[in-house]
């Protein structure tokens, strides 16, 4: 008994220690007719559970091929890439129960303008035959916990941008994924939006305990939200640099104001403008 209560703890610290993510060498080549384009290279990635990861870089240095490949969405050239010890691709196949640990949430919302708000969220339990009761309780829980109650019988047409996105990150969470996709969220909304956005999203992740990778062109944004942000380089893009934020969370807008934040960020520009 004490020996099966042993093992049983040797493995959960096991667990525990294994990364939530684990990518290595991985490629992705494009083969068209003018030639080969070498669009991803050699990436090597470990992520924490819990961890959010901001991934920055030029247009065109491979950030939303590497995050497809993430989310079995484009299968590598080269390399592996694993989610909780198990791996994703086998060949040009994804695992299917790989997969339902991913969520992903993309630039545009992607609502069904013909859904409500909750048939919205409800929607990936309701492809996995999550009976009606529950998939629409479960959609309630997370209109509340985006800030999107009383809109439940909205209609996306009938929502800001914001409110939108809310929903489609309420959506991505309503199966619960271990980890969470994010392809430039909030690239299409304005300045003022976009700041409570990254408050709002920050406390989701906190209450959540997800794992988030979260590809942006916006410096500030990564830094403000992430605890490591990795640089990625022009094509073939390679990882430049991880900069840790070893800023305490949950972070308020008067973080950016500090000489550390603004440290880190001029350090990333830097380096930016040095890849002309």
């Amino acid at each position: 008994m004490i020996d099966d209560t042993l093992e049983a703890r040797t493995t959960e610290a096991a667990e525990a220690e294994r990364p939530r993510l684990r990518i290595q060498g991985v490629g992705r080549d494009f083969h068209t007719k003018a030639g080969v384009t070498h669009a991803v290279s050699g990436v090597d990635l470990d992520i924490r559970r819990g961890e959010f990861v901001a991934v920055i870089g030029r247009s065109g240095c491979g950030k939303t091929t590497l995050l497809r490949m993430i989310g079995g969405l484009l299968a590598p050239s080269a390399g592996s890439i694993q989610v909780d010890g198990k791996e994703l691709w086998n060949g040009s196949r994804v695992d299917p129960s790989a997969i339902t640990k991913l969520g992903f949430v993309f630039q545009e919302s992607n609502l069904f303008p013909w859904f409500s708000v909750l048939d919205n969220i409800a929607l990936p339990l309701k492809m996995r035959g999550v009976g009606k009761t529950e998939r629409r309780d479960r959609a309630r829980e997370l209109a509340a916990l985006v800030g999107l109650s009383g809109f439940e019988k909205s209609y996306p047409r009938e929502l800001s941008g914001g409110m939108r996105q809310r929903a489609a990150i309420a959506r991505a969470l309503s199966t619960k994924p271990d980890l969470l996709l994010m392809d430039e969220p909030f690239g299409a909304l304005d300045a003022l939006t976009r700041e409570r956005m990254n408050l709002e999203l920050q406390r989701i992740v906190m209450e959540t305990t997800s794992t988030v990778v979260f590809v942006t062109h916006d410096i500030p944004e990564a830094v403000f939200l992430a605890d490591r942000v990795v640089h990625m380089t022009p094509r073939p893009g390679r990882i430049r640099q991880i900069l840790p934020v070893d800023s305490a969370k949950p972070r308020s807008v008067d973080l950016q104001t500090t000489p550390e934040f603004n440290d880190i960020v001029r350090a990333l520009r830097h380096d930016l403008d040095e890849e002309h």
